[in-house]
């Protein structure tokens, strides 16, 4: 649901107004979106890859773990990723209030069928040009797409391994490990 231009100072106002507290809010290109939750399943899935990604960070003290309402300004938006990781070298500490005003190391988005592949395309090029690292992951494909600035995308499946050498060195995150075995409905 698109509701209006901002800037960013606007967008943050109204994001904190009382009556959009228990929302999550996202702001593309001017426009304020809502963010609306997707499914159990994806959100299971991205509490799958943050659980993995908080262990590590537990035991190599490098940086912070953040889940969708930790929103990040990226040029003149803000983004909730799903999942999102920044350094203390970049980030001594996370903002306390509003939005952390540096752009993620890595950010994560669990694609639902709602998403608007604009929306998410979008995003990836700006992630990039801020110079995140973005993961994809599509629950129904069983795939990860691997975004990094000035390197081509690289599709990874159930068999490939997650990895950032370079931002979380001695992380592995096998993809079949955030894409259990679907539960049977009773």
């Amino acid at each position: 649901m698109v509701l209006q231009r901002l800037s960013l100072e606007e967008f943050e106002a109204f994001a904190h107004l009382p009556e959009n507290d228990e929302k999550t809010w996202e702001m593309l290109d001017g426009e304020i979106v809502e963010k609306m939750p997707s499914n159990p399943y994806c959100s299971y899935i991205a509490a799958r890859i943050l659980i993995r990604l908080g262990i590590f960070l537990l035991e190599n003290d490098i940086g912070f773990v953040t889940g969708e309402s930790g929103g990040y300004e990226i040029g003149d938006d803000v983004y909730a990723p799903d999942v999102a990781y920044i350094s203390r070298e970049r980030a001594g500490e996370l903002a306390r209030s509003g939005f952390n005003r540096v752009a993620p190391d890595l950010a994560v988005e669990v694609v639902s069928p709602t998403d608007s592949e604009r929306r998410l395309r979008l995003k990836i090029f700006r992630y990039l040009a801020s110079g995140t690292r973005v993961w994809v992951v599509y629950p129904e494909d069983l795939t990860v797409e691997v975004y990094a600035p000035g390197q081509p995308v690289l599709i990874l499946g159930r068999d490939g391994v997650l990895t950032a050498p370079d931002l979380l060195p001695g992380f592995e995150l096998p993809v079949a490990d955030i894409f259990p075995e679907a539960p049977s409905v009773a």
